[in-house]
């Protein structure tokens, strides 16, 4: 009998069988690994052609270690997670990650449907995943995977936005309640929504699917 882990695993697969289907029709290049390690074999494969990279405000992306994989080999990073970078450092690393090879994110939310939910503050991630660069890999784990549209929706609302204003101690109501009130705090980080309903015309799109729960 397997245990409860190997059920949700399972569980994972399934859905994540439907959510490939759908993203593929969609137009979508999308697969599904069953860990991080595998994916980031495949990811890192895919991408040695590229010289320059971009990679969005993203723990996921991080976690599977293709960043610092790429420098090691020589590669142009865009990486805005740095520390001590002046204010104009910082806006012309978002402006070239919307002008690289290659630009790695993650999703607020995926539905099993085949959409992809992303909201941004600032909007160097949602640019840059739908515009302007020849390759977009976006990364989530099987948390972010939701039924429909309607609650991937829900999800930025409910889970992922509320985590990620504490994780970046804004002084928003959410951050303080985990609960979003659609606010107006100045440093809300809800301020641009968009849905992937198909892929973009003239942006090449990966979606790799992991199944682990990674980021918010």
């Amino acid at each position: 009998m397997m245990d409860d882990q190997a059920y949700e695993q399972w569980l994972w697969e399934m859905t994540a069988q439907r959510c490939v289907q759908n993203l593929v029709k969609h137009g979508f290049d999308a697969h599904f690994l069953p860990d991080v390690a595998s994916a980031a074999a495949a990811i890192l494969k895919m991408v040695q052609s590229f010289d320059s990279f971009g990679f969005g405000g993203s723990s996921t992306t991080r976690r599977l270690g293709v960043l610092e994989a790429l420098r090691a080999q020589g590669k142009t990073i865009h990486d805005h997670w740095q520390a001590d970078l002046s204010k104009a450092a910082d806006l012309d690393i978002r402006l070239a990650q919307g002008r690289c090879d290659c630009f790695f994110c993650s999703a607020n939310a995926i539905a099993a449907t085949g959409e992809i939910v992303n909201v941004d503050g600032i909007g160097n991630r949602t640019n840059a995943m739908t515009f302007g660069v020849g390759k977009v890999v976006i990364v989530a784990g099987m948390n972010k995977v939701t039924p429909d549209l309607d609650s991937a929706l829900q999800r930025v609302r409910l889970v992922a936005a509320p985590m990620r204003a504490k994780s970046l101690n804004a002084k928003t109501p959410c951050a303080e309640t985990g609960v979003c009130t659609d606010c107006n705090a100045p440093q809300r980080i809800c301020r641009i929504t968009t849905i992937l309903h198909r892929k973009p015309l003239m942006t090449d799109i990966s979606v790799f699917l992991i199944g682990q729960s990674l980021g918010f």
